[in-house]
């Protein structure tokens, strides 16, 4: 399967580069992970996009993506999601507060069966350096009350670094959130249709230049409309999200095995020019079944 790694990034010159770089040689190719990294430049006003275009031309597994304003964390989500071909969406903060490590530890996961994968910086085996004290009070607060409301066990959903299959982001979409509560948004949609979704710990470190992009006073009344408004899809409506989820499903299953139908045609209709066209000296094989096949 595919990884695609969506990173936002919004003025992040000085971390940008070495963030790029360290997920193109931890996760694509000390462990041969086929990969492909949607790095979206959120409007920056700094050299964000130059430093992305300087690690594209020596890994071109790096795409840029650049948006017209206005900006947005979820803006920027949501544009790189609109991006992927691959098969499994990784969100990534540019900041190198994320590890690289727990990326490949995402995708092993999804490989095992899982829908999703949530990291968690607060379960036993997660490291975290340097969080903000006030930010961390407010985090479990609201974390747990998440979990109270939709009475859950992950305790982590406001954590934007997760991974999910592409088809269950396609059954959660579309997504309306702007900012950072878009990071509710997606986390909840899932489980409220029910999605096979599993949590491991995960590393975190605070970010050694620039400033937080999440600002709490700011964000308390997003966070709150985007909570309220799946809450109340969970109690009013999860049997029409639950209906959707499964015709996806079932559209999904429909085209695999439409494909694999045209697969065994075309195999099928292969081995019978290669059988019809053989000549008596090997040599000429090639040349001949290109004939029947143009």
């Amino acid at each position: 399967m595919k990884l695609s790694i969506v990173v936002p990034a919004h003025n992040e010159e000085q971390n940008i580069g070495d963030c790029l770089q360290e997920l193109c040689e931890k996760v694509g190719r000390q462990h041969n992970i086929p990969l492909e990294i949607i790095a979206v430049d959120d409007n920056s006003s700094d050299g964000t996009a130059e430093i992305i275009r300087k690690v594209q031309s020596q890994y071109p597994e790096v795409r840029l993506v650049q948006r017209r304003p206005p900006a947005g964390f979820g803006r920027a989500i949501r544009t790189g999601i609109d991006a992927v071909q691959g098969d499994i969406v990784v969100i990534y903060m540019a900041d190198l507060s994320d590890d690289p490590q727990d990326v490949v530890r995402y995708y092993r996961k999804i490989q095992e069966g899982y829908d999703c994968v949530f990291g968690s910086r607060f379960m036993a085996g997660s490291k975290v350096e340097n969080y903000p004290r006030l930010k961390l009070i407010i985090n479990r607060i609201v974390n747990r009350c998440i979990q109270w409301m939709f009475w859950t066990k992950f305790n982590d959903l406001t954590n934007a670094f997760k991974a999910y299959r592409i088809e269950a982001l396609r059954a959660c979409s579309p997504f309306n959130a702007c900012h950072f509560n878009i990071t509710l948004e997606m986390s909840l949609g899932v489980l409220t249709r029910k999605f096979h979704v599993t949590q491991i710990p995960i590393s975190w470190y605070g970010r050694t230049w620039g400033s937080s992009k999440l600002k709490l006073r700011e964000m308390g009344r997003r966070y709150l409309s985007t909570l309220m408004m799946v809450f109340f899809q969970r109690m009013l409506i999860s049997d029409d999200l639950m209906a959707e989820r499964l015709s996806n499903r079932d559209q999904l299953r429909d085209q695999q095995r439409n494909l694999e139908d045209r697969v065994k045609g075309l195999e099928q209709e292969i081995e019978r020019l290669g059988g019809v066209a053989a000549p008596a000296h090997p040599a000429e094989q090639p040349s001949e079944i290109a004939g029947h096949l143009t």
